[in-house]
């Protein structure tokens, strides 16, 4: 249990080192001091210790855990699947030691580095597993990655001497957008020294989505009902989460966007009356299959006369396809091409 995790009083084996290395500096320094020598600061070989980079040190106030990167980090575990996406976007893996709880199929081009990459768990790993990669930083993507309960807090990180960073998205604020995918992009180029990396990575997406847009302008909106999960209700994404922003670039209209949540539950009556023209059906792990989420929708005669049932129009998306990360600009394009296919032929 995690309650019951006992561990040595002693430092970690990297922490002994890095507490070595420091003993060794100081007593370089001592002995240089006491016979004259010049003060320039050593290392154990002897040379002069490296500059600082730059762009550091950099502080960064995080869901408010306030922390100062002095360099960039080089160990670095991700838990959930987006946060993994995004540093592989970056040209990160290198820096890259392990990785947990992947959700959904990876995108194609990042799919070879993902499966690279150790894999500490299929869920949230345990406080002791992520520790034993000897990690420097671990960057959370959904606010469990950080449970308390579980023995995961950021202060147990903190003590062991390990950042944390959390997706941005779990900070609390009532409504994301496509801004604070980009400007996640930036934070975490920010912190592991690649600011010119994000940057154009940050300008590729713009451009994809740009592009997008050109090609569904003009075009009627399509009225999109989001299904998540749920038989007695419907639970679908409301008018504050990315979603609805995903299917309004991409030349549609959510039908439940005035709901003032992320995610809510809505009647099934409520669904015949704004007669949607297409479903996006939300697929993630251990959810229920695509193919379970249709054949349900299909058997219930209350929604036979709903358009996109009646018309048999789904569109899957991916979940970790609308969370704060690099996957929402491609998610426009999908989903334009599932609403609009006539302006992609």
């Amino acid at each position: 249990m995690p309650g019951s995790l006992q561990f040595p009083p002693s430092p970690r084996p990297s922490h002994r080192r890095a507490l070595r290395a420091a003993a060794a500096a100081a007593l370089v320094s001592v002995l240089a001091a006491g016979c004259g020598g010049g003060t320039d600061p050593a290392g154990e070989d002897g040379k002069p210790a490296a500059a600082p980079a730059a762009g550091f040190p950099l502080t960064v106030d995080n869901c408010g855990t306030r922390t100062t990167y002095d360099r960039p980090p080089a160990r670095a575990v991700t838990i959930h699947q987006h946060p993994a996406e995004l540093m592989l976007a970056l040209g990160l893996k290198d820096r890259m030691v392990g990785t947990a709880f992947p959700d959904s199929p990876v995108l194609p081009q990042y799919e070879q580095d993902f499966k690279a990459l150790r894999q500490l768990a299929q869920k949230e790993p345990s406080f002791e597993a992520v520790v034993n990669a000897e990690p420097d930083f671990v960057y959370g993507g959904y606010g469990s990655a950080f449970a308390e309960k579980e023995g995961r807090s950021r202060k147990a990180f903190e003590d062991a001497g390990i950042d944390t960073y959390l997706n941005r998205e779990y900070c609390g604020k009532k409504q994301v957008s496509m801004e604070d995918a980009y400007e996640e992009i930036r934070t975490i180029g920010g912190i592991f020294g690649v600011k010119d990396r994000a940057d154009a990575l940050v300008a590729d997406l713009r451009a994809r989505i740009e592009k997008t847009g050109k090609a569904v302008e003009g075009a009627p909106a399509v009225p999109v009902f989001v299904y998540d999960s749920g038989d007695k209700a419907a639970f679908t994404a409301g008018g504050k989460g990315l979603g609805t922003e995903i299917i309004k670039l991409a030349g549609g209209r959510n039908v439940f966007d005035d709901l003032d949540e992320v995610f809510g539950d809505v009647s099934w009556e409520q669904v015949v009356e704004r007669r949607p023209e297409v479903i996006a059906i939300y697929d993630y792990a251990d959810a229920g299959s695509v193919q379970q989420k249709k054949d349900f929708l299909l058997s219930q005669p209350a929604l036979a006369d709903v358009p996109a049932i009646r018309n048999k129009r789904f569109v899957v998306v991916p979940l970790t396809a609308t969370l704060v990360g690099v996957r929402p600009p491609h998610a426009v394009e999908d989903l334009a091409r599932g609403l609009h296919p006539e302006r992609f032929r």
